[in-house]
Parts: C-alpha cells; structure tokens; sequence
C-alpha cells in the first residue's frame, strides 16, 4: 500500500511529471535525429547518452521551468533548480564533451600501439556529452514540455 501511495504521489507532482516527460520525449526524439542523420532506426539510443537533444538538459531545464511556473521565481526551489541546471548543462557540454573528445584520441593511440597484437579491452566510449546545440534544443524542449504540462494539469 505504501508502494502503491508513493507512486500516486509522483504521479500527481506536477513538477516531477512535467521534468519526467521532457527527459522521456528527449529520449524518444533521439531515435528520429538520429535516423534523421544515419538513415538508421537504432533503438539503442535510447539508452546512451550524447545525442540530440540533451535529454539530461530536457530533465533539469523542464524542472527549473515547472518550479518557476508553479513555485514561482520568488520561492527557495527556483535558484536551487537553476543552478543544478546550469551545472549539468554545463557539464553535458563543457566536461563531458571534451572527456569524449580525449577518448577518441586514446582510442587512436591504443589502436596504433597496439596493432597487430591481441588487445582484450574495448574502446572507450566517445560519445559522452552534447554540442551547444543538442544542449540548446534539450533546454527549449524542457522549457516547453513544462509550460504545456503545467498549464494543462496545474491550470498556470
């Protein structure tokens, strides 16, 4: 019963529904950009991180919005979700983003190194973060997501 009442209780957030559904649609549009850019339908993006647009970005811009539009500019939670934003957005971006670029030469040098010989590991992952743009694009849809979603199920 305890499950079944937390649960309720998520679902009637309107701030963590309207920040759940912008990381949600930002996940299934990466599906189209990428088919859009690979001509491949690839599920498996889904589940990875990088890609257009920035679903991390999505998630804490759609919760910054919702709790502007329903806590309002003036209340504790607003400058708190907004600097948790800038700092993932900041991250996706800026650390990630180069940490993936680095891996890329890593993986170049260790394929050049060790060529022709037995290497066990695999390559490191090279897409890690997001280019301005998908950070840009995952912000407009969280701040748009929340704005329909608050308007519809809080009536702002």
């Amino acid at each position: 019963a305890v499950a079944a009442s937390s649960l309720a209780d998520l679902q009637s957030n309107v701030v963590f529904m309207a920040a759940f559904w912008a990381w949600l649609y930002a996940q299934v549009l990466k599906v189209f950009t990428t088919f859009y850019r690979e001509r491949v339908w690839d599920v498996r993006v889904l589940f990875e991180s990088g890609g257009m647009p920035s679903s991390h970005t999505s998630l804490v811009v759609g919760l910054t919005a919702s709790v502007a539009l329903t806590q309002g500019l003036g209340s504790v939670l607003f400058p708190i979700s907004l600097a948790y934003a800038l700092i993932v957005m900041y991250d996706a971006a800026g650390v990630r983003r180069h940490a993936g670029k680095q891996a890329q030469v890593l993986n170049v040098v260790v394929e050049e190194l060790f060529q022709g010989h037995a290497l066990n590991e695999g390559q490191l992952k090279e897409v890690l973060g997001h280019t301005p743009l998908q950070v840009f694009f995952g912000a407009v849809l969280g701040v748009l997501v929340a704005v329909l979603y608050v308007k519809k199920y809080a009536g702002v």
